[in-house]
């Protein structure tokens, strides 16, 4: 049967899918096969948000501090994204999910590129759920762009003028609302540069399952806290706060 989301339930979330190493490692395996795990974790959590009737989700899939890794490693991830631009897209569309791709795609070789390319035409159609990659992506090369693109598109305008509203529509994420809820796996606590200004006011949920272990029982978990919580977007509470909760098992 499937789910739906709550009243109070997210329509955005973005994930942070961290752990992808460390359970190989953990297993004795390469590296490799971690994030191969990983990258097929995506299809089970793709699917479980649309049945649970979330709009929209975003996964950081490789970010500009990436490039940093090990040749074999990017070698690796850049082999992992290729693949599932071209075997997951008949999927997608069966499950009416709309892909879209965020990010400096130009840092990528042409192949990749045109994948990219194939892949959000191929599924523009779709509405059940958006699926957005943020690929070379990082938070603040967001708001540089951004300011760079609202530049080019208002010459000799002092950038005294701009304001977050004229700002906002430079931005990757321009078309989809801001992030309800941020899932980061692997135990870790921080953002890594990830989408800044859009998660302003966003929940963060940390949890210490690796990616290769987050199930669709645990994104119903973090979906059951973030009902919880108070969200009062710098206003006056409305409703009972709810204890502060910055681990999930």
């Amino acid at each position: 049967m499937p789910h739906t989301a709550p009243a109070a339930g997210p329509q955005h979330v973005a994930i942070i899918m961290d752990g992808n190493r460390r359970w190989a490692s953990a297993r004795g395996l390469p590296k490799a096969v971690g994030h191969g795990a990983g990258s097929r974790r995506v299809r089970a959590i793709v699917q479980a948000c649309g049945e649970r009737g979330i709009s929209h989700l975003t996964l950081f899939a490789f970010s500009t501090e990436n490039w940093r890794r090990p040749l074999d490693e990017v070698s690796s991830l850049l082999g992992l994204l290729s693949l599932y631009l071209q075997k997951e897209i008949g999927n997608l569309n069966a499950q009416g999910v709309r892909l879209r791709v965020i990010g400096d795609t130009s840092g990528f070789d042409q192949r990749v590129q045109a994948l990219i390319r194939d892949a959000q035409a191929s599924t523009d159609h779709n509405r059940s759920i958006t699926l957005t990659l943020a690929l070379n992506y990082g938070g603040r090369w967001d708001m540089l762009q951004a300011v760079k693109a609202w530049q080019l598109a208002h010459p000799g305008q002092s950038a005294e003028t701009i304001s977050e509203a004229a700002l906002e529509p430079y931005l990757q994420m321009a078309d989809a609302p801001a992030p309800d809820l941020m899932i980061r796996t692997g135990g870790e606590s921080r953002m890594s540069n990830f989408m800044l200004w859009q998660m302003a006011y966003t929940e963060l949920y940390f949890t210490d399952l690796l990616w290769p272990e987050f199930t669709p029982e645990a994104l119903d978990q973090a979906i059951a806290w973030f009902a919880k919580r108070d969200r009062r977007f710098g206003g006056e509470s409305t409703i009972a706060t709810a204890p502060i909760q910055s681990k999930a098992s």
